[in-house]
């Protein structure tokens, strides 16, 4: 059977490269007998493996000294408790961005620690937009400042960051490594695996070394971040195969041109694929407004939810899998993550006109 054009939102595409060669090693890795995933986490060819790893993520992002770089179990998810239990301290106040599903998720669960203020809020019902610096209502003193950079159901993203007076934390999860950013401008990102660097399992927080310096001694050992920094995240056994596909999508990313490389086929991509929308004389239309697109996540509807239905339907039947819109709010939503192939926006982008011709 063919590859199909997996538009899914996560687990989602992985690069093909990347696939081949965990297929080719994956029962005897470089001669060693066993497969990568039966290796110790200690011994040195998995090793080499980890460290290429870490050091990739640090050439892709350009991490400078003064911050950690950690792999991590749980996913995102974990991460939004790991954070205000390891940022906010008794008596302090965390700053939260509600842009949508994402931020709302985040927000549950850091109230769960301390105090938190919602600094903006346009995550309410079906959010279509995200707030400017000028709509943030920063608390004074605050330990930190969270942003969710990136809302897969929404389809929306921050185009330009905030500027915040203490430091400020971002959800990655769907757009890391897809565009180029200053890791400085950031006390902490994050980012579950499953869409832009590996399989599931895995997340991935670079981290500014005196922020973690903050973490109350309540706190379980496992659940600090120092704990991890200082075992070079091999504290406890860490999921050895997902971190050997990160290594080869890290890899192959570098030989794409790194992130400023990607970056220009990500936009490339999204474009075609909102002219595509824009240029349907209102028979598809976009969800989010223009200024927030998101180059990640494409969203838009149809005249009614019999034709959503049947375009997701055929499409499908033409090897374009994923196209359902999340359950929240309908619709149709592309992922187009950087393993995702030009062809596949080609071949929607002929699907579409195809449709609207035989169905309009």
């Amino acid at each position: 059977m063919s590859r199909v054009f997996n538009f899914g939102a996560g687990p989602a595409v992985m690069p093909e490269e990347a696939i081949l060669e965990a297929q080719q090693q994956l029962f005897d890795y470089k001669g060693c007998g066993m497969s990568i995933m039966e290796m110790s986490h200690r011994g040195k060819e998995y090793d080499a493996v980890h460290t290429e790893a870490l050091d990739n993520l640090r050439k892709l992002m350009g991490v400078p000294d003064d911050y950690a770089v950690l792999l991590l179990q749980g996913g995102a998810s974990g991460q939004f408790a790991m954070i205000p239990m390891n940022l906010l301290r008794a008596g302090e106040t965390a700053d939260y961005v509600n842009s949508g599903a994402w931020a709302s998720k985040a927000i549950k669960e850091a109230k769960i620690v301390g105090a938190v203020n919602v600094i903006a809020n346009t995550g309410k019902d079906i959010p279509t937009r995200l707030p400017s610096s000028a709509d943030l209502k920063c608390t004074p003193g605050a330990a930190y400042v969270h942003i969710t950079s990136n809302e897969t159901i929404a389809g929306t993203q921050w185009k330009t960051f905030p500027k915040t007076a203490a430091p400020l934390v971002a959800d990655m999860s769907s757009d890391i490594l897809s565009r180029p950013f200053e890791m400085k401008d950031f006390g902490l990102v994050y980012a579950g695996a499953q869409k832009n660097l590996g399989p599931s399992g895995l997340a991935v927080v670079v981290v500014r070394r005196d922020l973690m310096e903050r973490c109350p001694e309540t706190v379980p050992t496992f659940l600090r971040y120092k704990t991890h920094a200082e075992e070079n995240s091999l504290y406890n056994t860490p999921p050895t195969f997902g971190i050997y596909m990160l290594m080869l999508t890290t890899r192959w990313l570098l030989k794409m041109g790194g992130v400023a490389g990607i970056a220009r086929q990500n936009q490339a991509k999204a474009a075609k694929l909102y002219a595509a929308i824009d240029g349907s004389g209102g028979y598809y239309k976009g969800t989010a407004v223009t200024e927030f697109r998101s180059d990640m996540n494409v969203t838009w509807r149809l005249p009614d939810e019999a034709r959503e239905e049947k375009f997701i339907k055929e499409a499908s039947a033409k090897g374009m899998k994923g196209l359902k819109g999340h359950r929240s709010v309908g619709g149709i939503r592309a992922s187009i993550y950087n393993a995702f192939p030009p062809a596949g926006i080609d071949a929607l982008v002929a699907f579409m006109r195809e449709f609207q011709a035989a169905n309009g």
